[in-house]
């Protein structure tokens, strides 16, 4: 057997190195790996000389990392080559991708690989070796996933730029390659370590480093949700999904094509600071790709959600490696002093080592002063894991900062009021106008202002990316500043200085404002300020234009259904704002509104009812009846009265404020008409339907008319419209209707967003009582599935579907899933909103109605019959959803041999349907059909067959001979009716 030869290499390219080794196994030629990692302080030829311990040949794959590693001066390597290689030069070959080798590098006839393509690249290498490069692959030597060759890079890469001063970390990228590589498919790993370790730099380096293992590596931040949500929407454009420009179908087609591997199967997904699992775990897509995350949090691990590899400090040879490759100037001793006073973290060390190269200060002078001073008096804690000195060197850099270049300090004092992941310096350039004086004219000249940037990002924990090399007319793509640093920038900031600069950073947002949250067309410009409001000071500003961009952001946030952001937002706001404001300020009783209405959107219904009475309470006393502000309010409680169940009294106070906005505004005025539909919400609970329908029927005119058709409330209305034509039984024009407006609702909200998913949850249900039994069921699973992402399991909408999917499942598919669905749904409502809540004693009938099957009927008979009761207590004798329940009790009692009491309760059940919906309705034809049901078990044929043959007419009439109602009724199946909770 042939001996291996072996390949080393210096992490950096370990690219090169594993295509070379495939090469070489694919004709039978054994290989292992030789990861070039010379030890600091000892002599470069012995290190090379240890390579002679290989069994046979040596291949060095050369690049300038390899020869910078140490570091080590070109005389050094000169004299070690010429030690070495003559003496073993047999043993010896090489291949270079590197831009510059010492002299004696000659001596191993290096074969050039840069710029070349595979096939050549390939002969070159096994010519060198004295392999022929026409020889016969061995077929049992190709692999699943062969490397890729390192001049071809992935197909679609994005991720931050190459660091070239990284340093070390090849056991960690050892580690975590093994561990994804050994996990195959599917794989999660979340570096964790405290803030300044590095997790960032070493995920970045791993993309670089083994990104020739995947054909898709992608990099997103992940330390703000809508961020993270919108850049991995992104991939949607570079994978070439079909997909329009909303941020939620984009978001979707990239998970499913992840999850599918269409059209790659080797992907990397990194999210970068995602310190807050439950902001992006519904995010993380699944399938046989990887997913890396970076967190100073163990949440991750504790939870399950990944494995988790611990980033520790630098060890003593890295740290002293890297100061003396960032500052040349430095002994070993100093490098050793320095790593010693910083504690080898990073972060600092990379700083401090910047600080130095460009100082004149004696290293040693420098180590003292870190080690001296307290870190106490910047204002910050910190941990025990930081180095004691981390503070006072930045501050000596910061202060030689503002000696030396102070337009690039006070730069960096305005970049600490925006938010460190992503700081806007395209708006703060386009808004120049905004600035100090001194700001403002260094905005304008692009030569200073590209070489303050350059300064900041050579000197402070800045990072800046341009979209080609730096010059005045490049543009910069994106600036970041460490979130250690950013903490220290703002507690060293006098509280003069930190107020202007805050101001000037609040009127910078303010001014980019576009004023139109509920516009789609406006939510990426709202996703850009947004995570700057907190840093900029703008929750705390008195200046109304920054109150008004608040509240427009999170109008935003409501309207994208992100109601949990929303809630946090209006939280956040009203600390301060109630202090500085008065509760009767009209910013504040928008901001108070808009925290009940969030509260409202996340099922917290008793929690939205209290800050709305309280908002009513206190503007009733010094508002007159008809003021805009106290409508506003009463109209948010009406919403929390939904909620509840109090479907009257919400009636009541929406029909009340209907009539003074008509009076006040005209009945076509937009807040007309949104009470107009919230009455007709109100109306459609009490079991109004009719009524409720003609009035989304005129509201649909009008808002088409006023508005556009693709305006968001244009489409809610279509829905409600539809909603209500298949509750009277029009399933045929239900469908048609919701067909078109569910795919409008995809292509301009996107398909996570609520009101698109309320959309599609109708369309299930007409597909459903139309018989397409198939589509409803991929309709209604996707459906459940993404309400369970977007809401969480405990939102009321969320078991809205799941509750008809239940139903779905106990008619069409799986007996015992419905079952478990149907009982967990109904103990979700009893824990959210009481027993006695209409959609708790709803759910709790279909809990009945999944025991139908197992035979158990004397247990259903009496959830049956307790359902009924509660039913009744919560909405009368003669709500639709009360004669529902009815129809299943009837049903019980004449299959336990009660046949009597069966048919006593479905005729009063005919006689009320036919009252409230109509004869012609489906329910009132399912209940004449079982009313025929109990006759006929009374052996009362003659009348039986009367009922039978009215009821089986008007539903071949109604819906037709082949309808699976009618089929169904033909075979004398005893009908039940499925409680559907309705959206409020």
């Amino acid at each position: 057997m042939a001996k291996p030869i072996s390949i080393s290499y210096a992490g950096f390219n370990r690219p090169w190195a594993a295509w070379i080794a495939h090469q070489l196994e694919l004709l039978g030629q054994p290989t292992s790996m030789l990861r070039w990692s010379p030890e600091a302080g000892r002599p470069l030829a012995d290190e090379l000389a240890g390579l002679l311990a290989a069994p046979d040949r040596i291949l060095l794959v050369l690049d300038d990392w390899f020869f910078g590693l140490g570091p080590r001066g070109e005389d050094e390597w000169n004299e070690a080559l010429r030690t070495i290689i003559p003496q073993h030069g047999h043993r010896f070959a090489a291949a270079s991708v590197a831009t510059d080798m010492p002299v004696a590098a000659a001596a191993l006839a290096p074969v050039d690989l840069r710029d070349l393509g595979t096939v050549e690249a390939r002969r070159r290498v096994l010519t060198r070796l004295g392999i022929d490069p026409d020889a016969p692959v061995r077929p049992d030597r190709e692999p699943e996933r062969a490397p890729r060759f390192p001049n071809d890079p992935p197909v679609v890469f994005n991720t931050p730029r190459r660091n070239y001063r990284f340093t070390g970390r090849d056991d960690i990228l050892e580690q975590l390659h093994g561990t994804l590589s050994a996990a195959g498919q599917g794989a999660r790993i979340a570096l964790s370590g405290i803030s300044g370790v590095g997790k960032s730099q070493i995920a970045v380096e791993y993309t670089h480093r083994f990104g020739n293992d995947y054909d898709v590596v992608w990099f997103v931040n992940a330390s703000y949700r809508m961020t993270a949500r919108e850049q991995l929407a992104d991939l949607s454009v570079r994978l070439n999904l079909p997909v329009g420009s909303n941020i939620g179908d984009r978001l979707r087609r990239v998970r499913d094509a992840l999850r599918s591997g269409r059209p790659y199967r080797r992907w990397l997904v990194v999210f970068d600071s995602a310190d807050e699992m439950e902001l992006i775990d519904d995010i993380i897509p699944e399938g046989d790709g990887h997913v890396l995350i970076t967190t100073r949090t163990r949440d991750w691990a504790v939870s399950g959600g990944a494995e988790e590899i611990e980033v520790p400090h630098f060890t003593r040879a890295e740290s002293t490696a890297f100061a003396r490759r960032r500052a040349p100037r430095l002994t070993e001793t100093e490098a050793d002093g320095l790593a010693e006073a910083v504690q080898d973290l990073p972060l600092v060390l990379s700083q401090t080592a910047a600080w130095l190269d460009s100082s004149t200060m004696a290293p040693a002078d420098y180590i003292e002063l870190l080690r001296e001073k307290e870190p106490g008096k910047f204002g910050i804690s910190i941990g025990s894991d930081y180095p004691m000195g981390f503070l006072t060197s930045w501050s000596i850099t910061l202060n030689g900062m503002r000696e030396k270049t102070p337009a690039a300090a006070a730069m960096l004092n305005l970049f600490a009021c925006f938010s460190p992941d992503s700081i806007p310096v395209s708006r703060i350039v386009e808004r120049s106008d905004q600035l100090p004086s001194h700001l403002a004219e260094l905005a304008g000249d692009p030569i200073s202002w590209h070489s303050a940037l350059r300064r900041l990002s050579e000197s402070t924990a800045v990072t800046i990316d341009y979209l080609t090399e730096p010059s005045p007319e490049t543009e910069v793509e994106k600036v970041q500043m460490h979130r250690l640093y950013h903490r220290f920038l703002r507690s060293d900031l006098p509280e003069d200085e930190r107020e202007a600069m805050s101001a000037t950073a609040c009127r910078i947002l303010a001014a980019a404002d576009p004023r139109r949250p509920t516009d789609t067309r406006e939510w990426g410009r709202y996703a850009e300020l947004l995570p700057h409001l907190e840093s900029a000071g703008a929750l705390e500003s008195a200046e109304p234009a920054v109150q008004e961009l608040v509240l427009n952001c999170i109008d935003y946030l409501l309207q994208r259904g992100e109601y949990r952001a929303a809630l946090k937002m209006c939280e956040l706001t009203l600390a301060p704002w109630t202090i500085r404001l008065a509760p009767t300020h009209s910013s504040m009783i928008t901001l108070v509104h808009r925290h009940a209405e969030a509260l409202r959107n996340l099922g917290r219904f008793r929690e939205s009812e209290a800050v709305g009475r309280r908002l009513v309470d206190v503007l009733s006393p010094v508002r007159d009846e008809e003021d805009p502000d106290l409508l506003m309010a009463r109209n948010g409680l009406g919403g929390a009265l939904l909620g509840l169940g109090e479907y009257e009294v919400a009636r009541r106070v929406f029909e009340d404020i209907r009539q003074k906005y008509a009076g006040l505004l005209g009945a076509d005025h937009p807040r007309t008409m949104s009470l107009r539909s919230n009455l007709a919400s109100a109306l459609a609970l009490l079991g109004r339907y009719q009524d409720a329908l003609e009035i989304y029927r005129v509201l649909l005119v009008e808002r088409e008319r006023r508005l556009r058709t693709r305006h968001h409330q244009t489409m809610a209305s279509g829905t409600r419209y539809a909603w209500m034509l298949r509750l009277l039984g029009h399933y045929e024009e239900a469908h048609s209707r919701q067909q078109r407006n569910a795919a409008l609702h995809r292509q301009i909200m996107g398909e996570h967003n609520p009101q698109t998913l309320r959309a599609e949850h109708n369309l299930a249900l007409c597909l459903r009582r139309l018989g397409k039994l198939a589509e409803a069921d991929r309709a209604m699973e996707s459906v459940v599935e993404r309400f369970t992402q977007v809401q969480g399991p405990r939102h009321p909408e969320t078991l809205m579907v799941e509750a008809d999917y239940a139903t779905f499942l106990r008619e069409h598919r799986d007996l015992h899933r419905a079952r478990e669905l149907a009982e967990s749904v109904n103990r979700r409502y009893e824990a959210m909103l009481g027993e006695q809540h209409p959609y708790t004693a709803g759910t709790l009938g279909n809990v009945g109605l999944a025991l139908w099957p197992t035979g158990d009927w004397q247990v259903a008979s009496e959830i049956a019959e307790l359902a009924l009761t509660r039913m009744t207590a919560a909405v009368g004798p003669a709500h639709p959803w009360t004669l529902g329940c009815a129809l299943n009790a009837a049903a019980a009692r004449n299959r336990l041999d009660a046949p009597d009491h069966a048919e006593e309760l479905s005729r009063q059940t005919v006689d009320t349907v036919k009252e409230v919906l109509g004869a012609r309705h489906p329910m009132a034809l399912s209940a004449m059909m079982a009313l025929a049901d109990d006759l006929r078990s009374l052996r009362r044929s003659q009348e039986a067959k009367k009922v039978e043959r009215e009821a089986m007419q008007n539903l071949s009439d109604t819906l037709g001979v082949d309808h699976p109602h009618t089929l169904a009724s033909r075979r004398r199946e005893r009908p039940y009716w499925d409680f559907e909770p309705q959206p409020t």
